[in-house]
């Protein structure tokens, strides 16, 4: 019988943490492997479909997201409960300014460079080395948030 809120909850064995780490290893293989193929990695390739002048991306976005939305709907009916933990959550998502404002920031810095987090990590892993400086302004841009903008 899975676990319910009124039922503590299954105790982590020590083989989980390693499953959860290679799990995730491969997770991001994956999504790497995809962002290469699909040459999100290359900036120029993604300002091109910024500017609508090659919308070959949109067709990896329009995937990406039929997959998940697929994914969160099914996932829950059809497993008693996920893979790493004792139950599906819920949780609530709010919009408030300071998600504006960090989502104008992301758009405006993936406008002007082409790059975008996941796609600048797989890019050094194609050996796209001129995005190491994006990949240091991500790190000392969640550095400032985590310095200055977190609540104790």
């Amino acid at each position: 019988m899975p676990p319910t809120s009124n039922m503590p909850a299954a105790q982590p064995t020590a083989a989980q943490p390693r499953a959860v780490l290679i799990s995730a290893l491969l997770a991001g293989c994956l999504f790497g492997f995809g962002l290469a193929l699909s040459t999100m990695v290359k900036p120029e390739i993604v300002l091109q479909f910024l500017l609508l002048n090659n919308m070959g991306l949109l067709l990896v976005l329009g995937g990406a997201a039929g997959v998940t939305a697929i994914a969160y709907a099914l996932l829950p009916r059809l497993m008693r409960r996920p893979v790493f933990a004792p139950d599906f959550k819920k949780h609530a998502s709010l919009l408030k300014t300071p998600t504006f404002i960090g989502a104008a920031i992301f758009g405006i810095g993936w406008g002007l460079s082409g790059v975008c987090p996941g796609p600048a990590i797989a890019g050094l892993g194609v050996g796209n080395w001129p995005l190491l400086f994006s990949v240091a302004g991500l790190l000392l841009g969640a550095w400032l948030h985590g310095r200055f903008c977190t609540k104790p």
